[in-house]
Formats: C-alpha cells, structure tokens, sequence
C-alpha cells in the first residue's frame, strides 16, 4: 500500500481553495475533497511496516496550532511546471510536527527524507502547460492568503493512483492535544 501523512485541511479552507480552480489550460485541478497538506510520503509499505508507522505516530504528542494559507507557487523541472500549489507562512509549531513525523517514520525503520521539507498544498498537477499561462495565471493570484486555521490533528493516509489521478483514504487520525 502506498502510504503518507498528512494534515487534512478544514471544509472553510478546502471551498476557499476551490475557487482558484480556473483559468490555467492543461491543468489536472485537485479535487477539493483530496487538498491536503503532506507532512511525509513513505510510497510503498506492506502491512507490518504500516503497523510499525502507525504505532511510531501515536506516540507523537504535539500542541494543536494555527497554520495561514500565504502566496501561490510552482515546482518545475528543465523548463516544464509540473505542480502549482499555494504556500503556508513560516510556522515553528508546523516545522516541530513534521520534524516528529520525520524522526517517527525513521524509528519505524525507512530512510531519512532527503528533500528538505517545503511546505504547501497542490492545487493542480500540470501537463504541457505553456509556462506564459502559468506566469499569468501566478501574477494574477499570487497575493492569495487567507486567515489561519486551527490545526487539531494529522492523519495516516492510503492513496491508490487511477488514470483520473490520485484517490485518499484516511488508515488512522491522531489528535494533537491543547496548547
């Protein structure tokens, strides 16, 4: 099974999200219901190794916090945009619960992540986008920020990928716990 952890994003958040989901030719829009943030893809894992994951998450104990949505940004690889995601602000307590994640993954026995972690949250997947229309489409929403909203908790997550893209299934909730 192909696993990660993510934090799942509020119903308010999600609907003010879905409202960029226009004006970019040859995007493949995430639904809102999939918009989340990812702390840690794991990729492949049997049962035992997602036993061992689930039971290294549990023992996370964190403070809940607020995270705020700020800026629209891309990822891109030898000239092509692959990804348009919007961005989080600068958040210790965010940092802090990927950080337990990370070392909680890697006591579960994988590989440490080799990419630092750059927080966001994908809003479209791009196929022969002209990178004109991507630049557009940045200038015109690039400001979008909205208020904070309450982390309360992170989730285990399945993802099985189909031909219409990626499809989420929550394994397990923890709760982060009060200030």
């Amino acid at each position: 099974m192909r696993l990660f952890i993510a934090i799942l994003l509020p119903e308010p958040v999600r609907e003010a999200l879905s409202e960029l989901r226009s004006g970019l030719p040859g995007a493949r829009w995430v639904e809102p219901e999939a918009l989340h943030l990812t702390l840690r893809f794991m990729g492949e894992v049997d049962a035992g190794e997602a036993e061992d994951i689930d039971a290294a998450l549990t023992a996370i104990h964190v403070p809940a916090f607020d995270l705020a949505i700020s800026g629209i940004g891309s990822f891109q690889s030898r000239r092509r945009v692959r990804s348009l995601w919007v961005g989080l602000g600068r958040s210790e307590p965010l940092e802090r619960l990927q950080g337990k994640a990370e070392s909680a993954v890697v006591r579960a026995g994988f590989e440490p992540e080799r990419r630092k972690f750059k927080p966001h949250i994908t809003l479209a997947r791009l196929k022969k986008t002209p990178v004109g229309h991507v630049g557009a489409y940045m200038e015109t929403h690039g400001t979008f920020a909205m208020a904070a909203f309450a982390v309360t908790g992170f989730t285990l997550m399945r993802s099985y990928l189909n031909r219409d893209g990626p499809h989420y299934e929550t394994l397990a909730k923890y709760p982060l716990h009060g200030p």
